[in-house]
């Protein structure tokens, strides 16, 4: 999971269609299974099998760096809100599936816009 850099809502409409596919071109050039993913308006989730000799820093690395640069050059209008060619905050999280089942996190991924926590409000 990874955001867009002060969390601007950037990811909409052809920019997101175009963000998901430079992820699944990318990935699949590396061998890098996406079993789900979600890009909502400012992050991008993401649940990947990955081959033993590539690591998560390398694929991060490949996919921040290689969309922020096609994006950039595709969407003059981003370039309003971004300058030296980062549209990704700093860092990402990652973890792996071992203590959960990879059906819970891909539902967990693909309902990203339904609010269940009833139990924690903000009012006001």
């Amino acid at each position: 999971m990874w955001t867009t850099k002060y969390r601007k809502a950037i990811l909409t409409g052809e920019v997101s269609t175009r963000v998901r596919d430079l992820i699944r071109e990318m990935c699949g050039d590396h061998d890098v299974k996406i079993m789900k993913g979600h890009v909502s308006k400012d992050q991008v989730h993401l649940l990947v099998s990955i081959p033993p000799q590539m690591g998560i820093s390398k694929l991060m690395q490949q996919l921040k760096g290689k969309t922020a640069y096609k994006i950039m050059q595709e969407f003059p209008h981003i370039k309003k809100h971004y300058w030296g060619q980062h549209i990704w905050a700093r860092g990402y999280f990652c973890c792996s599936t071992g203590n959960v089942t990879d059906e819970l996190i891909a539902e967990y991924i693909a309902n990203q816009n339904e609010n269940r926590d009833d139990d924690f409000k903000v009012e006001g």
